[in-house]
């Protein structure tokens, strides 16, 4: 017997067992992400203009997302929840694609699908009361998962993934009055509790450059990684540089403070953020792809527990 040997063997096989994935997760078959499918999404969410809770924008958008994962998911919930923000009271919709419903292990990947309704990065304080369109902050995270979805409509994944859309991540303008809908959810979860969560917020720069968060990386170090070498399998690690840039208080910390290991893929070096030049122009079909095709092999590699 070659102890060494199959020791190294067994610890193989357990790492394989506890990341929960296949030795290389590209090799995983799945249905092809298009990038300017997606792109389209994003122009969608933008025609509605600014998608700020209690505007007519904002209703609809709502119902536009729920009529595009109605034709993909198994079922689509949504979670109405009222808000009151200096003194208004605002009604809102966490929006849920609900596929594989019964897998024991489920991934939820999400992100917001409001819009600041002040633009507070701008130079000019004429303009900083002015909501902004949010092609990128907001509708580019929203356009990937739109895309994902019909990959899972395709070909089922097999294990359970629930599509989340917060509402209320960026109301504000003080961190109190934002991520209404993730705490909202992290504190009314039932039965859609997730296994681990993936965050999509600003993946659409023409500029893609999404580094390590220093939140995600205390909380799921493991799952972090594994996307890292996942985008350097694929080819995309000028895409996902290796190193911790940010710590970031976005809708993943929610999740992450209620018990469910919640990484965020950002790029927080978008020059428009919180401005109004935040546009279409702005963004990319290949910076969707790329983002894309990254979390759909992450999801398409996972196996579920159940014999």
């Amino acid at each position: 017997m070659h102890l060494p040997r199959l020791i190294g063997v067994a610890i193989f096989l357990a790492l394989l067992v506890v990341s929960g994935c296949a030795p290389s997760a590209v090799q995983a078959e799945r249905p092809a992400f298009d990038g300017k499918r997606a792109f389209a999404d994003l122009e969608k969410q933008v025609s509605f203009g600014p998608r700020v809770p209690g505007t007519p924008g904002h209703l609809q958008c709502r119902d536009w997302l729920m009529g595009e994962l109605q034709k993909t998911a198994d079922r689509v919930e949504v979670q109405t929840f009222t808000q009151v923000v200096n003194g208004k009271s605002l009604r809102m919709y966490n929006i849920f694609g609900i596929f594989n419903e019964n897998a024991s292990k489920r991934v939820m990947l999400c992100a917001h699908w409001d819009t600041r309704p002040t633009a507070d990065e701008e130079l000019d304080p004429a303009n900083r009361r002015k909501p902004i369109l949010g092609a990128n902050d907001g509708a580019s995270g929203v356009a990937v998962l739109l895309e994902l979805a019909r990959q899972f409509k395709l070909k089922r994944p097999e294990v359970g993934v629930i599509i989340a859309f917060w509402d209320g991540e960026d109301y504000g303008p003080d961190v109190n009055n934002m991520l209404l809908g993730s705490r909202y959810f992290a504190r009314n979860m039932g039965k859609l509790r997730p296994t681990y969560g993936i965050l999509l917020d600003m993946v659409g720069d023409k500029d893609l450059q999404i580094y390590k968060e220093t939140n995600s990386v205390y909380a799921a170090p493991e799952l972090v990684e594994r996307v890292w070498r996942v985008a350097g399998e694929l080819g995309y690690r000028k895409f996902f540089p290796n190193s911790i840039k940010y710590t970031i208080i976005d809708d993943h910390v929610p999740l992450i403070e209620a018990g469910v290991p919640c990484i965020d893929l950002i790029d927080f070096d978008y020059p428009y953020w919180h401005t109004l030049q935040d546009t279409v122009d702005k963004c990319s079909p290949t910076s969707l792809q790329v983002v894309g095709e990254v979390v759909a092999a992450i999801v398409y590699a996972e196996r579920d527990s159940k014999p």
